[in-house]
């Protein structure tokens, strides 16, 4: 039984709940629950998109700095790989993911979000990689999630100053995707996920398979990676179930079944 963080399901809305008080820093052992509870959200059907989030207070104020604080650099040789493949395992969900961000999402905690496709806030959130202040730099993905996402300059700018960001600047520079009430963030999250409780999950899949491999490579790979997906789509009953309903019935009546 995971301690700190844990898969709640409810009509197909996986929700990854970090719980880990007061700030929910992200242990050794966060780390192994998140691949854990990222690994579970993948494989079961019943869940068809995901929310990842921290609470009404905070989403994630980075890693556990008094875990690593005594650390030799053999031993984070070691653990590094931990840190990097939590994050990495909840970006992998084969299905859509929406981090609710309530409070701070700094450090670790933001790079958790980045792993997110999509990512909702409060509008008094405060997000940022103040790493740099450690002496470090973000180790779980930030200098190349955030990159992707909002630009080499200003991602330079952020992790440089380690700078916190508060919500209506991250709106503006596409590093949060809407603002919402604190009160209001989960709710929102899980209605923007659960509109996928019944969709084309192997079309989803394929979609997000297609635009997080494709950035990952030049346009000619990213394109043939898009037309592979594209074609396999077509031995799916969801395929011939969306085409069969276009035709007879117009478009968004199809009932969709998962194969």
């Amino acid at each position: 039984m995971a301690e700190f963080v844990r898969l709640e399901v409810n009509d197909g809305v996986g929700t990854i709940r970090l719980d880990r008080p007061k700030m929910n820093a992200i242990s050794v052992q966060v780390q192994h629950e998140l691949r854990a509870a990222a690994a579970e959200a993948s494989e079961r059907d019943d869940v068809r998109a995901v929310v990842v989030y921290g609470g009404e207070r905070v989403f994630a104020a980075g890693n556990d700095v008094k875990e690593m604080a005594d650390l030799s650099h053999a031993e984070m040789v070691k653990l590094s790989a931990s840190v990097s493949s939590a994050v990495t395992a909840v970006a992998r969900i084969p299905k859509p993911v929406v981090a609710a961000i309530t409070g701070y999402a700094l450090g670790g905690g933001c790079e958790l979000a980045l792993a997110a496709d999509v990512r909702i806030a409060a509008d008094d959130a405060t997000l940022g990689q103040p790493e740099v202040l450690l002496g470090i730099i973000p180790g779980a993905g930030g200098t190349q999630r955030l990159s992707r996402l909002v630009g080499p300059s200003r991602a330079k700018d952020l992790i440089f100053t380690g700078r916190f960001v508060k919500a209506e600047e991250a709106l503006a520079i596409g590093l949060v995707d809407r603002l919402v009430p604190a009160a209001e963030v989960y709710d929102t999250a899980v209605a923007w996920a659960a509109q996928f409780s019944s969709a084309a999950a192997l079309a989803l899949r394929a979609a997000k398979e297609s635009i997080d491999r494709g950035l990952e490579t030049d346009l000619e790979t990213g394109l043939e990676i898009e037309r592979q997906q594209f074609a396999a789509l077509f031995a799916t009953e969801d395929r011939t179930r969306g085409m069969t309903s276009f035709v007879e019935s117009g478009p968004g009546r199809a009932t969709f079944v998962g194969r």
